[in-house]
């Protein structure tokens, strides 16, 4: 059992967040065929009612993901040398990334195409243009689609090889100030406040890792941010007594965005720049609180290993990569039967969820495919236990 003041060899509560953040984005990427917003395909049902819901989780998703990639990075490079740092980072991230690319993703562009263009062709024919970026539909392929969260989290992990050493060298009373009370809270959402009013509306989020320069001035200080707070008690402890006051802030934050979308009255104020401002210190607002939030209910009550931890940490990578695929393939023949949305939906999130375990325990088994789903290589696996790898 972990002391209160002690460092940890592994934090079991980011484990836990971390599997609940991959399990809410398959929910919210099931979500994304019923709502309005731009998506391979379409449910007939979609339109704005779930959309709510999706905006609870929009703002804070992705950047905690990223937060705790990186404290889980500062556990591994703490216990290897940079260049079997490196070794590994390449085999667990850029080989499955190439891999789906080739094989995974491109179901996802075929109906796309089909729904969007009324592509006829073959499916010999789309995978052969697809492959030679040769279509013409408007899509650079092959494209990493839903993936692009593994190319940036490999560029970044290699890029904390060179600033990783510098973090460790910040004073630890710097630490001390940002890590209690009011500075937690503050100093990160000016920072978030900052960059989305400036560069957010300048450069588009694509994905595209090139050009992307909104999504990597918000990403990889998160990344980083992740990497320096890892080993940082006092941090967790600020989380977990703010915990309940974080909450409610961000719940407020999100109710009032909400009021103010469902009324179309733009928070009751004239528009102009000064609204749109306290709009979007909203919006940072509801996710830094919730982001704190959620690391200080981790703290209190997810600090336990067991044999589901231990399943879902390894489960996780292979999950994220299979289930937005089903959710495309399933979708599109889903809405063609025409049922009503209260069985479709449950029927595809049911789909998905089985086509995602199976797959899982079908990779798990198989030593080849093993890590071209992100896992340990393993000739033979053994199926007495479940395997304990690092959190990744």
């Amino acid at each position: 059992m972990t002391l209160p003041n002690a460092i940890p060899d592994r934090r079991y509560d980011l484990d836990w967040l971390r599997i609940a953040a991959f399990g809410l984005l398959i929910f919210y990427h099931v979500g994304m065929f019923y709502v309005t917003w731009g998506f391979h395909v379409k449910s007939s049902h979609a339109g704005p009612e779930a959309e709510p819901f999706m905006l609870l989780l929009n703002p804070w998703r992705l950047t905690l993901l990223f937060i705790i990639s990186g404290s889980a990075t500062r556990f591994m490079l703490d216990k290897m040398k940079p260049g079997s740092f490196a070794a590994s980072r390449t085999l667990r991230l850029l080989v499955p990334l190439v891999f789906c690319m080739l094989v995974i993703v491109p179901p996802q562009t075929y109906f796309e195409i089909v729904e969007r263009l009324n592509y006829s062709g073959s499916v010999g024919e789309f995978y052969q243009k697809y492959i030679t970026a040769s279509g013409g539909w408007g899509i650079i392929t092959p494209t990493w689609n839903h993936l692009w969260f593994v190319a940036y989290l490999f560029v970044y992990t290699l890029l904390i090889l060179a600033v990783g050493p510098l973090l460790k060298r910040l004073p630890a009373g710097l630490f001390r100030i940002l890590a209690k009370g009011l500075p937690i809270v503050v100093i990160p959402f000016v920072f978030l406040l900052l960059i989305r009013a400036t560069l957010e509306p300048m450069f588009e989020e694509t994905h595209a890792l090139f050009d992307d320069w909104y999504a990597h001035a918000l990403y990889f200080p998160a990344f980083l941010f992740g990497y320096g707070i890892a080993k940082h008690e006092p941090f967790f402890d600020s989380c977990q007594k703010m915990r309940w006051p974080l909450l409610i802030a961000g719940l407020a934050c999100w109710s009032v965005l909400m009021a103010a979308r469902m009324s179309q009255t733009s928070l009751g104020l004239p528009p102009g720049p000064a609204t749109e401002l306290l709009g979007v210190a909203l919006r940072e607002m509801q996710a830094w609180a919730m982001i704190l939030a959620l690391f200080g209910f981790a703290r209190k009550h997810l600090r336990h290993d067991n044999a589901a931890r231990r399943y879902l940490t390894d489960a996780i990578f292979p999950l994220y990569i299979i289930h937005q695929t089903t959710i495309v393939v399933a979708g599109h023949y889903l809405n063609q039967v025409g049922l009503p949305v209260w069985i479709e939906a449950p029927l595809l999130i049911g789909t998905t969820a089985a086509s995602c375990w199976i797959g899982y325990e079908i990779v798990r088994r198989i030593g080849i495919l093993r890590p071209l789903f992100g896992l340990k290589w393993e000739s033979r696996v053994d199926r007495s236990h479940t395997p304990q790898p690092a959190a990744s």
